[in-house]
């Protein structure tokens, strides 16, 4: 039986896995790598802060995600196809390693940040591609 996201360190261990699968993706490995050029530990910690506030209410996360994918979408078009493949990586990553009520708290959380991020740039002088 798998357990719950219980701690900040399940967090991280969901980010790692998760992350592995993304930079390895065809479909949406590119936007981390080359196009964001994200430093890795730095990314790595504040999307651990980011879910750690959403299933802990610890407000460690300092960030801008809608300015972050607005500036992307400047650079290269992130379209519906890209959002559903994120939260297909993650809804499996997530499946394989935990189950629970935080678990399934983090994967509705993570449909409605795509959501809202997608809504927020097609109102935006950026629109995304359907």
């Amino acid at each position: 039986m798998k357990k719950d996201i219980l701690s900040r360190s399940d967090i991280k261990t969901l980010v790692d896995a998760f992350y592995k699968k993304v930079f390895a993706d065809e479909k949406i490995g590119f936007f981390f790598v080359e196009v964001a050029n994200i430093e890795v530990e730095l990314h790595f910690q504040k999307i651990t802060d980011f879910w750690g506030g959403i299933l802990f209410q610890k407000m460690n996360y300092k960030g801008n995600p809608m300015e972050t994918h607005l500036e992307l979408n400047e650079k290269i078009a992130l379209d519906t196809a890209h959002f559903e493949r994120w939260l297909l990586l993650f809804n499996e990553t997530i499946d394989e390693m935990f189950q629970g009520e935080n678990t399934e708290k983090a994967k509705q959380s993570a449909i409605s940040v795509a959501a809202l991020i997608q809504t927020k740039l097609r109102r935006s002088n950026f629109p995304i591609s359907s």
